[in-house]
């Protein structure tokens, strides 16, 4: 596990974590890195196929659920899913910048 990425306990990934300018870095370093961030960015679309069925089961409750109380909290609880989610994604794409700043 790279210096270079923490662990984010919403996400439930490592997130890049670098500690000076980007063109600072060797080309090797650079690489290194890049292979590492593709290995977690790998990951993510399995991760975001969790917290979908996440969603899906709290959403299976709500649709039997009762009491408002409670009804309340699942919605909450599948809205704070749903931004992890769209986070995930923009980490997913964020790739494309971080690949062409490298190529340049």
């Amino acid at each position: 596990m790279s210096a270079h990425f923490v662990y984010d306990e919403r996400l439930g990934i490592r997130l890049p974590h670098l500690e000076k300018a980007w063109d600072m870095y060797t080309k090797e370093e650079q690489a290194e890195i890049l292979l590492e961030w593709e290995t977690i960015r790998g990951k993510i679309p399995d991760r975001i196929i969790e917290l979908e069925q996440q969603i899906n089961e709290k959403q299976r409750q709500l649709g039997e659920e009762s009491d408002f109380n409670r009804s309340c909290m699942l919605n909450f609880e599948i809205a704070a899913l749903a931004s992890i989610i769209n986070d995930l994604w923009i980490w997913y794409r964020m790739n494309q910048t971080v690949t062409n700043r490298i190529h340049q």
